[in-house]
């Protein structure tokens, strides 16, 4: 969190909105580069409110798109820098193979793995990725502040001035900059709308859910299980991945890969008792698949993808502001390649 007794400058090289996964490792690029930077944050930390939140991910070198495979030996590298720099494990890597890819694609990095977990009981061979997992990777707006940058959170932005040097004002103060980077998730589209930008970013809720075994202990499931995804089944067109939940040891993370549209400032007012169809495709696929798993959710929270129509992420500059960059609609899979993306923004 921001400490109070920072000094408020008025003035910075580059003010970056959001501190989430994105924004943290764009203002941690800025920080390397002796740009003085500030931070912004409209909730204060550490919040649930997006999609950065949460003790675990699964990352990957396999893609079934070409880019984003490129990318990732480069995220790799970067997140294994960050953790020197931190000074602190952020992910793991298997070394059991135990991680597996259902579906009929084919792609870059993607190759043949036999299943190994009889909790599982599909079919003879999968395509098996790489298989790490995240945790603690927020980390980068730490080393961020060690290099010297200014991160204030529970500061919403109000008004973006475009200009040579821009101004930004909060809700308790006013900032300004020759340049500004907006990654703010599912706000991005309200932020930018006032600048005479229309994206095509669709907010959605997503159900993030938890399952307890049958048998608490089972050697197959908890920290000994898999990470998977099953892709291409005509129940859950959209994809369904699971992996050991490190928010609740001995219970399995698993998610449909999609939810429901929202808007993100009413994200908590679904009526009690109103439909979950997503929790329904999940309990569906753990009968058929996993049935050493309960049917139901022990846990159900939620978080926020921001979906672009293609599912591929907007890294721009603004058409008419070119000291505007945007990194937006990340679309449920950008926080492994959070190192290159905040990259690439930092050199836009």
């Amino acid at each position: 969190m921001a400490a109070p007794s920072q000094p408020c400058q008025a003035t910075y090289d580059a003010i970056v909105i959001g501190a989430g996964i994105q924004g943290s490792f764009t203002a941690y690029h800025l920080a390397q580069r002796h740009r003085e930077t500030l931070l912004l944050e409209q909730f204060i930390l550490p919040h649930s409110r997006g999609s950065s939140h949460g003790q675990s991910r699964i990352t990957r070198t396999a893609y079934p798109r070409e880019p984003y495979a490129r990318m990732m030996p480069d995220s790799f590298h970067l997140w294994q820098r960050l953790e020197v720099e931190a000074g602190t494990s952020l992910y793991r890597v298997r070394a059991d193979g135990a991680c597996c890819i259902w579906g009929g694609e084919r792609d870059a990095g993607i190759q043949t793995l036999p299943m190994r977990h009889p909790m599982h009981p599909c079919p003879a061979s999968h395509q098996g990725a790489a298989h790490p997992e995240h945790h603690r990777c927020l980390r980068a707006s730490d080393v961020f502040r060690r290099l010297g940058g200014t991160l204030r959170d529970g500061e919403k932005v109000l008004r973006i001035e475009p200009g040579a040097v821009l101004t930004v004002t909060t809700t308790t103060g006013v900032y300004r900059a020759p340049r500004l980077i907006i990654t703010a998730g599912a706000w991005t589209g309200a932020l930018v709308a006032p600048l005479g930008l229309c994206l095509p970013l669709q907010p959605l809720r997503i159900d993030v859910c938890y399952w307890r075994e049958k048998e608490p202990g089972s050697p197959s499931a908890g920290r000994a299980g898999p990470c998977f995804m099953a892709l291409g089944l005509s129940q859950a067109p959209h994809g369904i991945y699971g992996l050991p939940a490190l928010e609740y040891p001995g219970l399995v993370k698993m998610c449909y890969h999609h939810g429901s549209p929202v808007d993100p400032e009413e994200r908590d007012r679904a009526p009690p008792g109103a439909p979950r169809p997503d929790v329904a495709i999940l309990s569906s696929f753990i009968s058929s698949y996993l049935p050493g798993l309960e049917p139901w959710p022990a846990v159900v929270e939620t978080c926020l993808y921001t979906n672009t129509p293609d599912e591929d992420f907007i890294l721009d500059r603004h058409p008419k502001f070119s000291n505007i960059i945007i990194g937006a609609g990340f679309s449920g899979h950008g926080f492994k390649l959070a190192p290159v993306v905040g990259k690439l923004l930092c050199e836009l």
